[in-house]
């Protein structure tokens, strides 16, 4: 067998393309594809849905079975064309509800009556009636044509019955699937394809090693991973004579006829303007659940259980597939989704509505009772409290039928959950949900109400990308600071890498502190250094935080003091003054100043859910740098920007793994979250967890590794170092900065350089914000000193070699870490690469270019990523503009022409091309006022050697003026994109050939100058 890792793109299309035949798709070439469309800015392959249409549907009247009239097919298909005025997800969806329900169209019958009929796209419940197809090279007109590309041509589009519903960007191994990831989200940008995207259910980027799928509209940091075991029988079956590759897995796992149509109608929803498309947990999660319910026991009733998925992985998106698909797979089902707290129960009915499903949120007893003996379709949300007061009732209902799903089934106030339930409805079916594992007593407990039907925990999370790990570190703050050695160190590690001025401040804030009373100091501590860290870490960043207090006292006074500081937003969210939360206040003078500022805060809010609601959509938004919490917060809020949580509370068992989990949740640039502890909870975590007390109740198992300590993940700042040092290893003067930079004209050692700096800096970043990290590293001069050189040498590089790398967002980390621990100058703003037609602007970057060398290389590199883009449009100018190039280059490196001459020579080459002057000789008078012909000329003149003689140039000038004059007649709007056009151009390019045959005897390759002709003219004239 071939070894399926020693590839280039070809080839994985190719082995893609024969997987895909093997599964019962028909393969359309590039050629075919083109042909089956008016123009390319078609995406949906009419001839074909027409006649799936035709077969697929019929209609019954009076006994008699018709078809569709031909008006109703040509409807059916031009409904599909839905407009991109709303948006493209708008238009994605409304694509989708008619794929998924039809549509229904008026057909006039025999008795004259009209009546209308329903028509499907899809037969979804039968998959072998439909007809699947895959196409390579999928030439699309972009939305945008004042651009000097036209199209863009995506590598493997899947049709069925005709319509595009999946797109396959694939990569050979050695390239990463970022970039098929970044082409296919930019190919829905408004002035490219989004066209083809109103179609698009499933997308999918890959090399043979790594895979990702997401959806129409997906975010890069959601891309997911497929994970599924399949038989060697399987594999064996579907990849001949080659070595199956994680590429051939996923495309079966996806995209098999009927697993394709089942995730497309059943696990595919649209939440509040966002596509989602089911991770491979929801799916299985959900598969198996409908798999058990399907067993009864002796009394009749429905097999349950748990679905343990951790917090952050879409725990609410199963439930409302798996809601969805109860719903569909059997008829009269009543749902009823239960939690224990009323910002959950108000935020999972809001999930549920904007998924499109009917849902009705029961706010008393005796409301739920009247809603549950309703018989209404309607899902029912409630809490735990309100569902125990309508248990106090007889028998309900007494339907197999009834499911209760329950949100954090482990929870205490569960524990007669199951006797009052089985009163109230003895034949229910209980689904329990948890995104932390059961404790060890709990899961003797839980057996009553079923099996673990599926679980998704932290560490596979964490491996497939859908959530960030977590690093803790531990300081701990003594209850009473009497210590002053602990004090003075403590003064040290929190003004370390400040400047004087900052130093002066903080030692303002210091004298402050050590005036309060003892029992106040130790607040006072922990707020300077959460003021100093944030400052330093995550201030300017895009990133918030949250701190998790003891109660409500704590969490006003320590908003107070972050207010005097004046260096951060704060904001406090509790319950109000007459609510227990957190450790209840003895003393009243702390009762009081909790009373003075909720008066203070909630007067200007219409209620206090107005005043949380609109703190949390603040904090969401970055508007707010901490948010302070007792209780509240702590579960089932999700702020993705968050980063850090800072803790100092205590907290065990199901609440901490909650509350470390708010700081999960994936973001732009964000790698991983932070727990700092100041409660001491997990002390240096450098045992077992469950060997601390507030983890002790867990098997070990079942946390793997819920956290990292922070001493692992700095010692990683020092690998990505020894990785730049080893990079360049062959620099002989480690002093000389142009040696580095001459290093760096090979493009792969480039990409290296900016990978490992780019992690360099992000785990030197981690390292600083750690006070371990004055205990563990003794030379942080030298990494300090490392990281402002190779920042600058990027700079230069980046200009030297005309490019852009662009680290995202990291580029604002990578500048505060320089202002806050390094004092370099500034990290270098990527802008557009300068046009080298913009002489002025063009000529100031050689200028900001030290050196001849330097001058050179970033000509050079201009004209050649010129040459790139421009190729096609004259190749044999190019051409001999790229040999020019290679030969002064040989030059050069062979020692035979100074750096002032290397520098002069490519500023001929640089006017040259500034001219626009493409004459490569003396032209025949006929066409040396043509620079269209005697681009031809140049381009044909290969192709007619055989010919040279007397009079040979003036009867190659006169062709090429008849080709010019052929295509220039053919010309139109939008050419580029009709066939019938190109088919035009390409049937006179050949008359005129044979006619030159017939004139003059002359008899050429036909078919390579008419190819040549038509990439020229596409670049060219288009």
């Amino acid at each position: 067998m071939t070894d399926p890792y020693i590839n280039s793109e070809p080839k994985v299309q190719k082995d893609s393309i024969k997987l895909l035949e093997n599964l019962g798709y028909t393969f359309i070439s590039e050629d075919e594809n083109k042909s089956k469309r008016n123009n390319l800015k078609d995406v949906i392959l009419k001839d074909i849905l027409k006649e799936q249409l035709n077969k697929l549907n019929s209609y019954n009247y009076k006994g008699k079975t018709y078809k569709f009239s031909e008006k109703s097919i040509e409807n059916a298909i031009d409904d599909l064309d839905v407009p991109l005025t709303e948006g493209l997800i708008k238009s994605n969806e409304h694509v989708y509800d008619q794929l998924i329900l039809g549509n229904s169209y008026e057909e006039t019958l025999d008795d004259c009556s009209k009546r209308s009929f329903s028509m499907k796209y899809i037969d979804f419940d039968n998959p072998e009636n439909n007809v699947f197809h895959v196409t390579e090279e999928y030439s699309v007109q972009k939305q945008n044509l004042n651009q000097i590309e036209k199209n863009k041509r995506p590598d493997l589009i899947l049709f069925v019955n005709g319509i595009p519903l999946g797109i396959i960007e694939l990569k050979r191994s050695s390239v990463s699937v970022e970039e098929g990831i970044s082409q296919i989200i930019n190919y829905q940008n408004k002035e490219l394809i989004p066209h083809l995207f109103r179609y698009i259910q499933i997308a999918v980027a890959g090399n043979p090693r790594e895979v990702y799928y997401a959806t129409t509209g997906t975010e890069k940091k959601f891309w997911s991973v497929w994970k599924e075991d399949l038989s060697n029988e399987l594999l064996n079956s579907i990849v001949k004579n080659r070595i199956p590759t994680k590429l051939d897995k996923d495309i079966y796992s996806l995209f098999n006829k009927a697993r394709f149509l089942e995730i497309v109608k059943e696990y595919t929803i649209f939440d509040a303007n966002i596509k989602k498309i089911a991770r491979y947990q929801q799916y299985f999660a959900i598969k198996e659940t409908l798999k058990s319910i399907d067993n009864f026991d002796a009394n009749g009733i429905r097999s349950g259980g748990l679905i343990w998925h951790t917090q952050g992985s879409g725990k609410s998106l199963t439930m409302v597939m798996l809601t969805r698909a109860l719903k569909r797979k059997i008829n009269n089902s009543k749902i009823i989704v239960v939690t224990d707290r009323v910002d959950l129960d108000k935020q999972i009915k809001e999930t549920f509505f904007h998924a499109r499903l009917e849902v009705l949120r029961a706010t008393t007893g005796q409301n739920l009772v009247k809603l549950l003996k309703e018989n209404k379709d309607a899902v029912i949300t409630t809490v735990i409290n309100k569902f125990e007061s309508a248990m106090r009732n007889d028998i309900i209902n007494d339907s197999s039928n009834v499911f209760v799903l329950v949100d954090e089934s482990h929870r205490t106030q569960y524990g007669t959950f199951h006797a009052k339930m089985k009163k109230t409805f003895p034949h229910a079916c209980y689904i329990g949900f948890t995104g932390t594992p059961l404790m060890k007593k709990e899961k003797n407990s839980f057996s009553k109400f079923g099996h673990m039907i599926h679980k998704y925990t932290m560490d596979q999370a964490v491996a497939d990308k859908a959530v960030v790990p977590l690093l803790y570190e531990g300081r701990e703050v003594p209850q009473e600071i009497i210590d002053k050695v602990w004090l003075d160190k403590k003064f040290e590690l929190i003004s370390r890498d400040l400047s004087d001025e900052q130093k002066e401040d903080l030692k303002k804030k210091w004298a402050i502190f050590q005036k309060v009373a003892s029992s106040e100091r130790r607040l006072e501590v922990i707020a300077i250094d959460i003021n100093e860290h944030f400052k330093k870490n995550l201030s300017g960043t895009g990133f918030n935080a949250m701190l998790a207090t003891n109660s409500k006292f704590e969490a006003v006074r320590y908003h107070k003091i972050f207010e005097n500081y004046g260096d951060i937003t704060t904001a406090f969210v509790i319950s109000p003054p007459d609510l227990k939360e957190g450790v209840e206040e003895l003393d009243d003078e702390n009762k009081k100043l909790v009373q003075n500022e909720w008066g203070k805060i909630i007067k200007n809010y219409v209620s206090e859910e107005d005043y949380e609601d609109r703190i949390k959509s603040q904090f969401k938004a970055g508007e707010i740098d901490l948010l302070i919490v007792v209780d509240k917060l702590l579960t089932g809020f999700d702020s993705p920007r968050t980063t850090t949580l800072y803790v100092d509370k205590e907290l065990k068992d199901h609440r901490l793994l909650q509350a470390i989990a708010r700081v999960n949740r994936l973001y732009d640039e964000k790698d991983c979250g932070f727990i700092i502890d100041y409660r001491g909870l997990l002390g240096k975590l450098d045992k077992a967890l469950t060997s601390y007390t507030s983890l002790a109740n867990f098997d070990e198992e079942d946390l793997g590794t819920t956290m990292i300590n922070t001493e692992q993940e700095i010692h990683l700042f020092k690998t990505y170092y020894s990785h730049l040092i080893d990079l360049f290893k062959p620099v002989k003067n480690k002093t000389d900065r142009e040696e580095y930079e001459v290093f760096l004209a090979n493009d792969n050692l480039r990409k290296e350089f900016y990978k490992y700096l780019k992690h360099y800096a992000k785990h030197l970043g981690y390292a600083l914000s750690s006070e371990q990290i004055y205990d563990l590293v003794d030379d942080l001069k030298k990494y300090k000193n490392a990281l402002k050189f190779y920042v600058e040498l990027r700079k230069n590089v980046s200009l030297r070699y005309y490019e852009r790398i662009d680290f995202g967002k990291y580029e604002e980390h990578m500048q505060k870490l320089l202002d806050t621990y390094i004092g370099a100058s500034d990290v270098e703003h990527l802008t557009e690469l300068v046009n080298i037609f913009d002489v002025e602007n063009f000529n100031r970057e050689i200028v900001r270019v030290e050196g001849g060398r330097a001058k050179a290389d970033l000509i050079k590199s201009a004209v050649e990523k010129h040459i790139k883009h421009s190729f096609d449009e004259n190749p044999v100018y190019y051409q001999s503009l790229s040999e020019r190039i290679k030969e002064v280059l040989e030059k050069y490196h062979e020692k035979r022409i100074s750096d002032e001459e290397y520098l002069k020579s490519m500023q001929d080459v640089l006017k040259d091309v500034q001219s626009k002057n493409m004459d490569l000789k003396t032209y025949p008078k006929l066409i040396s006022e043509s620079p269209d012909a005697k681009v031809i000329f140049d381009n044909i003149y290969e192709y007619f050697a055989d010919y040279t003689g007397n009079g040979f140039e003036d009867d190659l000038a006169e062709i090429s003026m008849k080709f010019d004059s052929e295509i220039k007649k053919n010309l139109k709007v939008n050419w580029v994109e009709s066939q019938d056009v190109h088919n035009s151009i390409k049937q006179g390019i050949e008359d005129l050939l044979w006619d030159l045959e017939d004139e003059k005897e002359i008899s050429v390759d036909n078919e390579k100058i008419i190819e040549r002709i038509m990439t020229m003219a596409i670049s060219r004239y288009g």
